[in-house]
This record gives C-alpha cells, structure tokens and sequence, in this order.
C-alpha cells in the first residue's frame, strides 16, 4: 500500500534533469560533420549499433558516447575521416560535459513536499560516476537526497544490490524514472514498486513493451507533480 512506502528512489537523467534532448541535438552535429559519406538517418542508425556494441566496454554516459563517435566516423569514412572532424567530435563530447543542468519543472517542489511527509529520497541512476556527480552539484538538489548512487546498470541484481546497500526492503521501496527498461520493469520483478513518468525524448535502447505480466502492475503518470497525489490520496 502507498503508505508502506519509505524509501523513494528517483532516476536522475530526464526524471531530476534534462539530458537525452543534449544527446540528441549532438548526434544530429554529428551526422553533419560527416554528411559526405552518407545520409543523416544512417550515420545516426550506425552511431546507436556502436554504442550498443560498446556498452560493456564504455558502459553508459559521455564518455562511452564520445568513443561511439569516432569509432564511428573512422568506420563509415573507411578510415579517410581527417583529425579535424575527429577533434571537433571530441569538441562535441566535451560541449556535452559542459552543458547547463536545467531541471525538470517543479522537481524541487516534489522533492522538497516528499521529504517533508518524511519520506527518504535517494538517486538511482546509471552514466559516468564522474559525470553524474558533477549534474547532481550543478542541480543544487544535493541536500534533498540521503543516498545517491550511480549504478553500471538498471537490472534486477542491481536493484536488490541497492535495496541491501540502504537496508530497505522490495514492499518498502518505490522507483521514479523515465524509462519503463531500466527504471519500472526491474523494479516491478523484485517485488518493489516502479512508476513510469514519460520524457518527450527517449533513447532508442531504452524502448520496451512490457510483458502482459508486468504492464498492469506498472503506475504511470503524466509530470512529476502528480506523485504527490499518489503518495497522499
């Protein structure tokens, strides 16, 4: 029951903050730096399968995205791509460190009125430690939280990890995020609770249907604000 909850758990990527509109608007500089060698649509299309393909080596964030680039570039030009578009791809990921942290609207307010029914808030997200800590300073919503933790993934070990890592159990946890993949289904199979808060932009790998199993299981709301009302009626 929602009042059982005592322990909320918020993804930090386009849940506290935005990011994948950032990622997006990079891949299209991207395509254009390379436009000689083939159409936007497919430089992107081979962009997506390299990250895939690196994602055990890079794991996910700037990073891992960056490399992405130029293995990709040096792959589709056939190796003829000059150093001066490998370093403005270079310029490009670091554009993306740099980018400002603009906050999902009203998300101090949420938190803010959460904490104060006394609830523990905590961070649950993946990406570049390094990175992520740096959005989280920028935000300014450091002292809301009583944990925060950048996972290598979102999967069902990973999340009963956390649970015992704060010493909280399944029917006491509730997990906020953007993508049903890695921040609701996991959640939902471990006997906690996951609702999904839709981002008008979401990366192509964290698409899901869910199965038939889960999908009625799973709370999905239409902005953050609305978490309150679930959590007080």
């Amino acid at each position: 029951m929602k009042k059982d909850y005592r322990v909320i758990g918020f993804d930090a990527d386009d849940t506290l903050w935005i990011n994948e509109t950032y990622f997006r608007d990079t891949e299209h500089e991207f395509s254009k730096l390379l436009k000689e060698y083939m159409p936007s649509e497919d430089i992107i299309n081979n962009l997506f399968n390299t990250e895939i393909k690196n994602l055990d080596l890079y794991g996910f964030g700037i990073k891992g995205f960056t490399l992405s680039m130029i293995e990709t570039a040096i792959q589709i030009s056939d190796g003829k791509v000059s150093p001066e578009i490998i370093n403005k791809i270079i310029e490009l990921g670091k554009e993306l460190h740099n980018k400002p942290v603009e906050l999902i609207e009203d998300i101090k307010h949420v938190l803010s009125t959460l904490r104060g029914k006394g609830y523990k808030l905590i961070v649950a997200t993946k990406g570049d430690l390094i990175d992520q800590e740096r959005k989280l300073r920028k935000s300014e919503l450091g002292d809301m939280f009583h944990h925060f933790e950048v996972m290598s993934d979102k999967k069902e070990s990973d999340y009963r990890k956390l649970l015992q890592n704060i010493n909280t159990s399944p029917d006491e946890f509730l997990m906020i995020g953007n993508s049903l993949k890695s921040d609701v289904i996991p959640v939902i199979n471990i006997g906690a609770q996951g609702v999904h808060i839709p981002f008008h932009t979401t990366w192509q790998h964290e698409m899901i249907t869910p199965d038939n199993n889960v999908k009625d299981k799973v709370i999905k709301l239409n902005k953050i604000t609305e978490v309150i009302d679930f959590l007080t009626n």
